[in-house]
């Protein structure tokens, strides 16, 4: 679930994090009658979309008065912003942060993530924030650095210190800050939390003049306030209703319909869809609380997809989400579907054998493989037009 730039920004300042004054906007006029609350002599205007490289696809701009903010947002608003995040497609622009340019001494890149094998919080960080750390952080991969934070405490504290001056931030006003992000990263149970840039001001004040939040849905039920933010969370409609059927899904531009139980499982079935020929329709997740009629809803997001030509179902049943479960979802959904493209499934794991017997006596055209390679390189052919 990823959170807004200004949702992200409000919840980080109530953990002490600096942030540049700002309101959110969704017409000219709310941006140019927002201005008389932030004091400044220049205003950015930020688009407001879930993907990032904003800044280079035109999203960030700058304003020296209210009328030129009200301007600014007019051009905004509307439009369609296309970046490497969004695809071609783009997003559309719904709502502008119109917010205190500040003059910033130096700009760094801060993130925190899990790290795998431990379960701390892993910072990582580069002397190079701005708009363009992505493109210098691909083309290589030591411009950034990390180091864990296990704890709040002084062994911690000194590390952080040491790790920071290697990066040049040479500044122990910087070490607080980051710790607010540490709190507000475990408590809120996000996935990620990136700062860029993490900038110093010439008055020297450390803030977060970008911030972008990813929260674990998984850990919604113990956080009924995720609810309220998941409403501005820059999800469309099919993906807030994927959610609510504890599936994540992201649409995509292919033809294949992918449906898969775990995050990495579908990560490494899109790719070697990719690999095939062939191209995902969509990222699918089904989440281990997920009922059989979460997943027929899910299903029938696919069905109701006019570009999807075939269906692969690659499941690994086992602890809360079997087999025969996916199948129970992938039939009901089938029994009262009007378009019924081909499924090809490869069930491994818990119950295997009954979710395709499943498939089979409720009817659904399906084609069964042992193996992901065999069960991708058929649903490839379907897409493209082969005979079943």
């Amino acid at each position: 679930m990823l959170l807004s730039e200004y949702k992200s920004k409000e919840l980080l300042s109530q953990y002490g994090v600096g942030v540049p004054s700002g309101r959110i906007a969704r017409s000219p006029e709310e941006a140019e009658a927002s201005c008389g609350a932030i004091e400044t002599r220049k205003f950015v205007v930020k688009a407001q979309i879930a993907a990032g490289g904003r800044g280079l696809a035109g999203g960030i701009r700058f304003a020296a008065t209210p009328s030129s903010v009200g301007e600014e947002a007019r051009r905004l608003l509307g439009s369609k912003l296309v970046t490497e995040q969004t695809g071609p497609a783009g997003e559309t622009v719904g709502a502008v942060y119109v917010e205190a340019a500040l003059d910033l001494k130096a700009q760094y890149f801060v993130a925190l993530a899990l790290d795998p094998e431990t379960g701390f919080p892993m910072l990582l960080a580069s002397a190079q924030g701005g708009v363009e750390f992505e493109q210098r952080a691909r083309m290589d991969s030591d411009v950034v650095r990390t180091l864990l934070l296990p704890d709040d405490d002084q062994d911690t504290r000194k590390a952080l210190a040491d790790f920071l001056a290697g990066i040049g931030i040479d500044d122990d006003a910087a070490l607080d800050p980051i710790f607010y992000l540490r709190s507000a990263f475990l408590d809120n149970e996000m996935t990620l939390l990136e700062v860029n840039p993490f900038a110093v001001t010439r008055d020297g004040k450390w803030m977060a003049i970008d911030a972008k939040i990813a929260l674990d849905a998984n850990a919604a039920f113990r956080h009924p306030e995720f609810e309220s933010l998941a409403a501005d969370s820059g999800l469309s409609q099919t993906e807030s209703e994927a959610q609510k059927s504890n599936i994540n899904f992201v649409r995509l531009n292919g033809n294949i319909g992918v449906v898969v139980n775990g995050a990495g499982l579908g990560l490494a079935t899109n790719d070697m869809v990719v690999d095939a020929g062939g191209r995902p329709a969509n990222f699918m997740d089904i989440r281990t609380t997920a009922t059989s009629f979460d997943i027929a809803r899910g299903i029938d997001i696919l069905l109701a997809e006019p570009e999807v030509t075939a269906i692969l179902l690659n499941v690994h049943g086992g602890g809360m989400t079997v087999c025969d479960t996916v199948a129970e979802g992938v039939a009901f959904a089938y029994s009262r579907a009007k378009r019924k493209p081909p499924v090809v499934a490869r069930l491994a794991g818990q119950n295997a054998p009954w979710g395709h017997q499943i498939l089979k006596d409720r009817q659904v055209p399906v084609e069964a493989f042992g193996t992901m390679r065999e069960a991708v390189a058929r649903v490839v052919e379907l897409a493209q037009g082969g005979k079943r």
